[in-house]
């Protein structure tokens, strides 16, 4: 019997409640906003609480209920056998029994992820969040556990993320030069070149180190040199390009290179030359300046070119000048990057070239007399 349970959150809703209104009711109940909620609901089946007592992952199942969303527990409740009937029951200690969820936390099935909107419509609305007594929900609690990829967890968001990763036996992590805080002492590093004279035009590290664990699993803590949020990514055969200070981590079944962009798109948008494509199967961890936001694009989308992040491959892109020649040189919102198509685009919600702007003006200046 097991003294710990992870409450899993599964990314169904039941058939009574509509999607977005139990989005924005886990959203309140566990104190984060909207954005990060949705994107909670799309990285499912997820863990949301780990490591706790019965009694209590037995409240967070009751709560999420009430709000519609399914969930279930990592090892699931004992079962004690019916005498009389000869069947097993499900008895969680000091709470009402808990209805377990049909649906699968490794993999949510296809009718299980459709949903229909006519039904939507007719629902009622789910009942007012209710938290249970000494349960908080928080993006800090969040690790990845039943999806594909590598266990992971992400505290500090929105400001000053910080990675934990779970490397297991024998297994190698690709980790930005310069980002790794901690390690396991059983952890082997290498260091290698990666992407030759691109990555050096690029600006950023031509090293990215190579982490093992040598022996059995490992823990490894990274924190990337610029304060802001950190987004996880699982490839499967796919493409995503970042912009080149982006890159934090990846399992060695992505590849990561950098893109010449030209240089028109280059130089004239002001940022590197360069990109960095990332390509495969696997994990792919980056980061932000400031917080993060996905956008979904349909058609057309305009974004400055300092606010951009990643997106994904199948748009295409394109550097114009926004405003005359007065705010090109003077006002430093010179170039747009217009996007064009169908995918996803990350931005940030602070630039560093903005940021230095700002700063400049209140720099200490000595007068010469």
């Amino acid at each position: 019997m097991s003294d710990t349970y992870n409450v899993l959150l599964s990314g169904d809703i039941s058939p009574y409640a509509d999607r977005e209104a139990v989005i924005i009711a886990f959203a309140k109940m566990a104190h984060i906003d909207e954005q990060k909620a949705q994107s909670i609901f799309a990285s499912a089946p997820i863990a949301i609480k780990k490591n706790v007592n019965q009694q209590t992952a037995v409240k967070f199942l009751q709560a999420l209920e009430k709000i519609g969303a399914v969930a279930t527990l990592d090892p699931p409740l004992p079962t004690t056998a019916d005498p009389d009937s000869g069947s097993s029951t499900t008895t969680p200690a000091d709470s009402d029994p808990v209805q377990a969820s049909s649906v699968s936390k490794y993999a949510r099935p296809a009718e299980a992820a459709t949903t229909d909107t006519t039904a939507l419509e007719a629902a009622p609305e789910p009942p007012p969040v209710s938290a249970p007594e000494n349960a908080s929900v928080g993006t800090n609690d969040i690790i990845q556990r039943n999806g594909p990829g590598l266990d992971f967890q992400i505290e500090g968001r929105p400001d000053y993320a910080f990675l934990t990763i779970r490397i297991p036996a024998f297994e190698t992590l690709k980790v930005e030069a310069s980002s790794m805080a901690t390690m396991d002492t059983h952890i082997k590093m290498k260091t290698k070149l990666r992407g030759g004279f691109g990555r050096f035009l690029s600006g950023e590290s031509i090293f990215i180190n190579e982490f093992t664990a040598d022996g059995g699993p490992a823990e490894i803590g990274i924190a990337p040199g610029s304060p802001g949020d950190m987004m996880h990514l699982y490839l499967a055969d796919q493409t995503v390009y970042l912009q080149n200070s982006a890159f934090v981590a990846s399992t060695m079944g992505v590849a990561i290179e950098s893109k010449w962009q030209g240089l028109t798109k280059g130089f004239f948008s002001g940022e590197s030359l360069f990109l960095i494509r990332a390509q495969g199967t696997g994990d792919l961890w980056f980061n932000t300046y400031g917080a993060l936001i996905e956008i979904d694009v349909e058609e057309d989308y305009v974004v400055d070119t300092g606010n951009i992040v990643a997106f994904t491959e199948g748009l295409e892109y394109s550097i114009s000048k926004v405003g005359g020649y007065k705010s090109l040189f003077f006002s430093g919102e010179g170039f747009v990057c217009r996007f064009k198509g169908k995918g996803k685009v990350w931005i940030q919600t602070r630039g560093v070239a903005a940021f230095a702007w700002w700063a400049h003006l209140y720099r200490p200046v000595q007068n010469r007399g």
